[in-house]
């Protein structure tokens, strides 16, 4: 088939692939038939086009001769066959195959000669060589004679024997010295592919052969440079180690340490190690931080990259400070994970030892992998958490005392709080340390952080209370402070820095180590965007109502007066007659009086105003900052009392302070109000502010901590006796106060876990002397409105004229009496005004009230002197001495606040 095939080639001809096997003519083709011999006439001998016939045939019939070709024809047929597509393409088939076999044949018929003449010259040759054999024969009959003959021949035989095993003895060694001269390709081969336990085992067993050719003059050069070669070893197996420090990769690691454990430098090995982790560390964070300040400068100067680290971090700006401190934490963590991974491997390691007998090497030295090795490890590594947590410390608070965080946003601030709270959780994970580094220096960026802040907001409260309306902000009817985003926390605390009595739940689930979640993938520092979006609140509501609907129907049900009794649906019943007097109050008027008595004591949606909501998130915002740092908690928590010390403060100063209620001896304000209202005015309020050169006892810094008393809006108008002389804004300072007061109620055993136990006594008393007195500020705010609203007066005037000297008593009441009744009626429709605009709560329409009837019955009492009198002549004789001292005693009492 070759022969065909070069035939084929010469005369210009595509060849098969070289895979075919050869095989003769005879085997290959059969002699033409006549019917073929005679298609072959038929074709046309054009030599030109039998070529290009033979060139239109596929290249894949001449791939293989296992090549199936009817296989192959059946798998190129059409889905759908054509029988004249079909006979064409057995035509073109029929003439390819006939070209090849007239081009075989021609070449046949060529060749035959050469064929024949080729075959007598191999008849020729195998006379030749049948003879030749009989010569071999007798030659060798001969020698076997000889060989018997002269035994010098055959101890030369012997003497070169033995100099040719000597010459192959030589040779062996030449060639073991070839390989040794060869060895340093390998070696740098091995290094490339960082399979250093085989490097240098190569390189030990070469220095062994070394020895046993020591007496040749080239082994001793050979020996110098099989150890430096050794020592080129171990730098590239120091600066594998190093790769560990940043991405640890097992199989890597695995290598590095069974290089050194044939080196019999394991322990070597460790401290190496953890130089290499140190200098990691360094390396890791200036380059991060490097990185941040040559892009914020926007130029190639490389000032930067000669200075100190902690200088460098003086040149983060704020924009980038958050993002590198993330890239920071990030980078230390692979540090320190490679670190728990590299342990870890050990531990395994030595278990395997433990539990596998004979798994160690029998060839290497066993002693540096000894009970004191391992031992040796072991500590080692075990004192390294420390240390290099002590570093990541370091340098970390290198990094937070480099920038003024004063001015941050509250926002970024809280993110750089959660990202060292994660940062100390990793630590603790780490080594087991409180981290006492990172607490001291965060909480001196909080401290000043939040001094300023604190300071800035109460100028915002204030702010907001002098330009503050005293109209209701309109919520939900169950809003709670829960539906804030600033109070999610609450429900989702992980900080370290909370108390331990929330985190340790028996009812919750084992959590895994931050080390084991992410030992694979991942990282605790990486910056979650749909965590930091804002949450959506619905919270407000339009008028304080889910819906008009809701109010319409709440109405129609109160209208019914099915349920009330019959004797109450007279216009008036005297209690002790049961008369009806001359002057009635219509029925209309009562269902008027009935819808108002529902506006007074339905529940519905709390009273606040946008300044209230403000003070809430602001408290949800500070006890953030609290639970990501605790150390801070009693700073923030007495920052927390004093927003609401401001703001009650400011709803008594705006409100309840008055001169008339003073001196009318009712005791509107208790002595424990009384203290705690003087109590803020000497610790917050600045009575000095604007006053040049004044209180010179007052030290600056203490101004500083101390805001201005704040002033009423001039659009609130609290003299006008249209609105009941501010009734509306009344109701809504004094109930959002309450309100305010009924959400720290809420807070305060959460704040109490917060709280530091030396500090707790602080809490307990800002609750029960502050937050409680809220509610007691509604006697001197609304007394106002119940002193001027009812002309008590003209009720005076009309009793000076009534004649007491009658000889009998009239069945009709004195005018006077009617007077103050309608007095009573007029405000109580005005109340109902006021309460479509804002709702009146049960207590408000108590207090009130009970202001109405005490100021009522204070116009009717007798005069102390009169009273002093009455008792003296008229019950004189009826009571016993001691009774008659205690009432003089009790008339005392009332009268002395007016002395």
């Amino acid at each position: 088939m070759q022969k065909i095939k070069s035939l084929m080639a010469r005369q210009g001809l595509k060849s098969p692939q070289e895979s075919v096997v050869d095989l003769s003519p005879v085997e290959s083709f059969r002699t033409p038939s006549k019917e073929e011999l005679r298609e072959l006439r038929e074709e046309p001998t054009d030599p030109q086009a039998q070529q290009e016939i033979i060139n239109s045939i596929e290249e894949v019939y001449f791939s293989s001769d296992s090549f199936d070709m009817v296989q192959y024809e059946l798998e190129q047929l059409p889905p759908e066959l054509n029988l004249l597509e079909l006979e064409e393409y057995r035509d073109k088939l029929k003439r390819q195959q006939a070209a090849v076999s007239r081009r075989v044949a021609d070449l046949i018929l060529e060749k035959q000669p050469s064929y024949v003449k080729e075959l007598e010259r191999v008849t020729s040759l195998q006379t030749n060589l049948q003879l030749a054999a009989v010569i071999c024969s007798n030659a060798r009959r001969q020698l076997g004679s000889a060989k018997e003959d002269f035994t010098e021949a055959s101890l030369g035989l012997l003497a070169n024997q033995r100099r040719r095993q000597l010459l192959t003895g030589l040779l062996k060694s030449l060639r073991t010295i070839k390989t040794l001269q060869r060895t340093d390709v390998r070696l740098s081969e091995m290094l490339e592919e960082e399979d250093y336990p085989g490097a240098i085992q190569l390189c030990l067993e070469c220095q062994k052969a070394a020895s046993t050719f020591k007496h040749y003059n080239c082994i001793s050069e050979l020996n110098s440079k099989l150890q430096d070669t050794l020592e080129q070893i171990e730098e590239q197996l120091d600066v594998a180690l190093s790769k560990t420090c940043k991405n640890f990769d097992v199989s890597h690691y695995t290598k590095v340490q069974l290089a050194y454990k044939l080196l019999g430098k394991t322990q070597m090995a460790m401290d190496q190690l953890h130089m290499h982790f140190t200098q990691a560390i360094h390396n890791t964070v200036f380059q991060v931080v490097l990185g941040y300040v040559e892009l914020c400068a926007g130029n190639a100067d490389t000032k930067f990259q000669k200075m100190q680290y902690k200088d460098l971090c003086t040149h983060i700006t704020s924009d980038s400070y958050i993002p590198c401190l993330s890239d920071l934490c990030k980078a230390l963590w692979e540090v320190m994970l490679s670190y728990y991974l590299t342990m870890q491997w050990h531990d395994e390691h030595y278990k395997e030892e433990e539990t596998i007998p004979g798994a160690e090497d029998p060839s290497v030295d066993g002693s540096e992998e000894s009970t004191v090795g391992r031992s040796y490890v072991k500590k080692k590594l075990e004192h390294g958490l420390s240390r290099i947590w002590q570093d990541v410390q370091l340098k970390v608070k290198a990094y937070l005392l480099g920038t003024d965080m004063s001015n941050f946003k509250y926002d970024d601030f809280i993110v750089v709080l959660d990202v060292i709270s994660r940062l100390m959780e990793v630590g603790e994970e780490f080594c087991g340390s409180k981290s006492e580094v990172l607490q001291e220096s965060i909480k001196r960026q909080s401290v000043n952080y939040f001094k300023n802040y604190h300071r800035t907001r109460l100028e915002e409260l204030r702010m907001f209370l002098e330009n503050e309306t005293w109209e209701l902000c309109p919520v939900k009817s169950n809003f709670s402070i829960a539906q804030l985003h600033e109070f999610k926390f609450m429900g989702q605390c992980r900080s370290p820095s909370v108390s331990p009595t929330r985190q340790q739940d028996s009812s919750e689930p084992l959590q895994i180590s931050l080390f084991q979640q992410f030992s694979v993938c991942g990282n605790p520092f990486e910056m979650h965007i749909d965590n930091k979006e804002e949450e959506t609140e619905d919270v407000l509501a339009s008028n304080g109502y889910e819906s008009d609907e809701l109010e319409k129907n709440v109405y129609q049900d109160y209208d019914s007066d099915s349920d009330v009794p019959e004797e109450l649906k007279q216009d008036f019943v005297d209690e002790q007659t049961g008369d009806v007097p001359v002057k009635s109050v219509s029925k209309e008027t009562l269902r008027s009086r009935k819808r108002s008595d529902y506006n007074l004591n339905r529940a519905n949606a709390p009273i606040l105003t946008n300044t209230t909501l403000n003070v809430i998130r602001l408290v949800g915002k500070y006890m953030q900052m609290m639970n990501i740092l605790k150390p801070i908690a009693f700073d923030v928590i007495h920052c927390v009392s004093q927003l609401f010390d401001y703001y009650l403060y400011a709803v008594y100063t705006f409100f309840g302070r008055n001169d008339m209620y003073e001196s009318s001896g009712l005791g509107l304000i208790s002595s424990r109000l009384r203290t705690t209202l003087s109590r803020i005015q000497e610790s917050l309020i600045d009575m000095e502010s604007g006053v040049e050169g004044s209180g010179p006892h007052v030290s600056p810094e203490e101004r500083k901590q101390k805001v201005p008393s704040p002033h009423l809006s001039q659009l609130v108008i609290l003299t006008s006796a249209q609105t009941l002389y501010g009734l509306p804004e009344r109701v809504v300072a004094t109930e959002s106060l309450v309100f305010l007061a009924e959400q720290f109620e809420f807070l305060q055993p959460h704040l109490d876990t917060m709280m530091p136990s030396a500090k707790k006594p602080f809490l307990q008393q800002f609750y029960s002397q502050t937050v409680s007195t809220a509610s007691e500020l509604r006697k001197p705010i609304y007394w106002m409105v119940a002193a001027k609203a009812i002309d008590y007066e003209q009720s005076l005037l009309l009793m000076a004229g009534v004649k007491w000297d009658i000889k009998e008593i009239m069945s009709q009441h004195n005018i006077y009496v009617d007077v103050l009744l309608k007095e009573f009626e007029n405000f109580n429709l005005r109340i109902v005004d006021v309460s479509r605009i804002v709702r009146i709560p049960l207590p408000v329409s108590n207090v009130l009230w009970e202001h109405c009837i005490r100021l009522a019955n204070r116009t009717l009492e007798y005069s102390m002197k009169q009273l002093t009198n009455l008792v003296n002549v008229c019950l004189g004789s009826h009571i016993n001495k001691k009774a008659r001292q205690k009432l003089l005693a009790a008339i005392d009492d009332i009268d002395r606040p007016k002395r």
